[in-house]
């Protein structure tokens, strides 16, 4: 694997290195074989990206949208799923249910570095997109469900970015649901001190009270549901548990939205 780690954003390293020594752990909660691959191939010291509260986040996180997107293509066993803002993320192994179509679908950098470590496979195909450019939706299947995961992406975008892009979906897709990731308007002025980020140089975009603010950008767009990773990180440990009480408002959530055409 001809892979460097400045084929890495820095984000994308956080996750991979979560999902890599957590798929390491003999009682793994998630497992994830491609992120270890790439980690050991990279051969960096990970540590400063593996901090306790990010680690149970993201772990949060993986099965929150997997478990989610599993009860979305129980109902939709044909639907078109997309992966917006994949990096390295193999969200198709953990849900595929041998009916799905998928197409996982970057920035043409990071297709070509994601390129470098997985191939397309039947049903699995990867896309160059812009998730503020509705270009790479033209020949796409129509006419089914669309199921459209943004993990880890919105977070770093200005509020006029998550408006086009909310815009761009509605107005791309005649019909489908966004799995999105919220932070907190408190994280958006603080990202210099979350244990992970801070090691970055990236910084947290647009933060919401509540999933309704996404409404008045875009009003075609439905809330489902809205969940905090609090409620799944506080089943495992005691320090999960207390932040669940005192980063209440604080942590990220998974929001659910729907959108029709009428």
């Amino acid at each position: 694997m001809d892979l460097k780690f400045g084929d890495i954003q820095e984000t994308a390293l956080v996750t991979l290195a979560i999902r890599a020594s957590e798929t390491r752990r003999k009682n793994a909660r998630i497992s994830d074989p491609a992120a270890q691959t790439i980690i050991d191939t990279l051969g960096v010291d990970v540590s400063r990206y593996d901090p306790f509260l990010s680690h149970e986040g993201v772990v949060a996180r993986t099965i929150m949208f997997r478990d989610t997107l599993k009860d979305l293509i129980r109902r939709y066993p044909d639907a078109v799923c997309v992966n917006l803002g994949c990096g390295f993320d193999d969200k198709f192994s953990q849900v595929d249910n041998g009916q799905i179509t998928w197409f996982d679908v970057d920035l043409p950098d990071q297709i070509e570095v994601r390129r470098k470590v997985f191939k397309d496979r039947e049903r699995c195909v990867m896309l160059e997109g812009d998730a503020l450019d509705g270009a790479w939706t033209r020949d796409l299947p129509k006419g089914k469900m669309n199921l459209i995961v943004m993990e880890g992406v919105m977070e770093y975008f200005s509020k006029e970015q998550v408006r086009t892009c909310l815009n761009m979906l509605c107005g791309c897709f005649t019909q489908g649901y966004l799995l999105v990731e919220l932070h907190s308007k408190f994280m958006e002025k603080n990202s210099k001190h979350h244990d992970a980020i801070k090691n970055t140089n990236a910084a947290f975009g647009w933060g919401t009270d509540s999933g309704r603010d996404y409404l008045a950008l875009e009003p075609r767009l439905t809330l489902v549901s809205e969940r905090s990773y609090n409620e799944e990180m506080k089943k495992y440990t005691i320090r999960g548990k207390l932040f669940a009480i005192v980063g209440k408002k604080i942590n990220n959530r998974l929001a659910v939205y729907k959108w029709q055409a009428d």
